[in-house]
């Protein structure tokens, strides 16, 4: 179905074949180091413009791409497709800009991104590139690439940003969303953008990460993308060591406060580097040291009292609203769970304890598992079948394996596990599938099916048909230090609203509590 061809792009020597010159095609220009992915309706007229390209003469080599079955429809989707995994595949270092990148629909789409592994294949063949397609979707590179293509609501948001940004007045922008809605995406997306914009290029950038882990990983992944690089991504303090024109602030809620931490003394040192006192909060250092915040922020992902809650937050916004230009967006679209939008709200009533009929998702796998050894069964199953399954739980165990590795941190029907012996790159560390996560070596990360044990620091009245907290069941010192009842509660269920939120295509429960048990498998399909 697929015609892969070889040019000499050095020298302007491509073939005779009538498809170069009148036919929608594929290209990719490469040197055994970078590439270039493009389509185009006349690739030897494309060809000549970009050999007379400055920045295009690194190359030497053209591969052509041709298929009877290409519509322009086609070649523009499956050059959006290439860019995403060639660049995950790490071959060649891809030297394309992300401008344009759109997730469109056309006539025959589904039928195409079926073929669209077919042509992958033939790439593997003609050894253009590396991994499969079932290896590269499950790294990193690929799920947090500035190469995504956008829907709707995510391309107006950047566009309109990317706009408003071009005023260079005082402003700040915050970004709403759910799980799974894409806002990491949107903002490392955003990144890529202004460093490939001639507009910005003096401007003083950064991308401000709360979380160590995902900041971890993110360093890791800026230093395999062309025109992004390691030191983009900050910690929160390194905020307040210069000013920057512009900060993209990814899971915005996980910045913290001077309060149930274990590095005051740093963090008193941070604010007292910017002549605030620590009634302030690493909020506060953004908005300080930066004329244009864009603040990516989702107020049901905030676990414990150091966070920036609800609450906190619109106060600072309507102070910041006084001062300087002030402009929301939301995003709307579930992009990681299959179950949809509809399964996001499932959960938060399923965890209010306000499920009031039971709901089906076609394409989601939401089971509650009575037996542990079974629920741990099915975990490797998983694991050995697709990849990227993990298990992870609430603090409803103490971390008695930290000081001590022959120890076990937790027992369920006599099947013992171990915390998450890193919290950096945990997800993906090699003994992760044997280990049990916590909500910071998880949040952030997609899995394809997300396994939860859910511990006795919650349960269920089933007289007062509520859900109740167990304060000393649950062993997050610092979580619970100044916590009242309600407030715990709360930090519990966005725990696991986070938690149930990680799985692409499903989430498998375990429960303790035989009350909550009973409660949860009158909504959930139970094996």
């Amino acid at each position: 179905m697929f015609r892969i061809t070889e040019g000499d792009f050095k020298n302007q020597k491509y073939g005779d074949e009538s498809y170069l010159s009148n036919w929608p095609m594929l290209y990719i220009l490469e040197n055994g180091k970078q590439a270039y992915i493009g389509e185009s309706n006349h690739v030897k007229n494309r060809m000549s413009q970009h050999h007379s390209s400055v920045d295009k003469r690194i190359f030497d080599k053209v591969h052509f791409i041709y298929s009877s079955k290409f519509n322009q429809s086609v070649t523009f989707d499956y050059e959006s497709k290439l860019i995403q995994y060639i660049v995950a595949d790490e071959l060649y270092e891809v030297r394309n800009k992300n401008a344009g990148m759109a997730d469109k629909e056309y006539y025959g789409k589904k039928e195409y991104d079926e073929k669209f592994q077919v042509l992958w294949r033939s790439l593997q063949r003609e050894k253009i590139v590396k991994h499969s397609l079932e290896e590269l979707e499950n790294s990193d590179l690929f799920k947090y690439s500035p190469f995504k293509e956008l829907n709707d609501d995510q391309r107006v948001a950047v566009e309109e940003i990317v706009e408003s940004l071009k005023q260079e007045e005082n402003q700040t922008i915050v970004v709403n969303g759910m799980p799974g809605s894409g806002k990491t995406i949107v903002a490392i997306f955003l990144l890529k953008y202004l460093r490939d914009s001639e507009e910005f290029k003096n401007k003083k950038i950064g991308f401000v990460v709360p979380q160590t882990s995902l900041r971890k990983t993110l360093k890791g992944i800026f230093k395999s993308i062309y025109g992004l690089k390691a030191s983009d991504v900050l910690a929160p303090s390194d905020v307040t060591k210069q000013y920057y024109d512009i900060l993209l602030v990814d899971e915005a809620h996980r910045l913290h406060q001077y309060k149930n931490i274990s590095y005051m003394g740093a963090f008193k040192a941070s604010c007292e580097r910017i002549g605030l006192t620590t009634d302030s909060d690493e909020l506060d250092w953004i908005l300080h040291q930066c004329k244009c915040p864009v603040l990516f922020y989702d107020e049901m992902q905030v676990v414990g009292p150091s966070g920036i809650d609800v609450k906190r937050f619109r106060s600072k916004m309507k102070i910041e609203q006084a001062r300087r230009l002030m402009t929301y967006y939301n995003l709307l679209t579930q992009m990681r769970v299959k179950g949809g939008n509809d399964y996001i709200s499932y959960v938060k009533e399923l965890l209010s304890g306000e499920v009031k009929e039971k709901k089906e998702f076609k394409n989601y796998d939401l089971i509650l598992t009575t037996d542990f050894a079974k629920f741990n069964d099915l975990m490797y199953q998983k694991e050995q079948e697709i990849g990227l399954v993990r298990m992870a739980a609430g603090y409803a165990w103490d971390w008695i394996s930290k000081n001590d590795k022959t120890l076990y941190d937790i027992d369920i029907q006599g099947i013992k596990k171990q915390w998450n012996h890193c919290t950096e790159g945990w997800v993906h560390s090699e003994n992760a599938i044997n280990e049990v996560g916590c909500i910071h070596s998880t949040q952030g990360y997609d899995l394809n099916y997300a396994f939860i044990i859910i511990g006795n620091e919650i349960g269920y009245d089933p007289d007062k048909k509520k859900i109740v907290v167990r304060a000393e069941n649950y062993y997050d010192q610092n979580g619970k230090k100044t916590a009242g009842y309600e407030e715990l509660l709360e930090y519990i269920q966005h725990i696991y609203y986070v938690l149930m939120t990680r799985g692409i295509r499903g989430t498998y429960l375990y429960v303790c509590d035989q009350n909550l048990r009973e409660y949860i498998s009158q909504y959930v399909d139970t094996e």
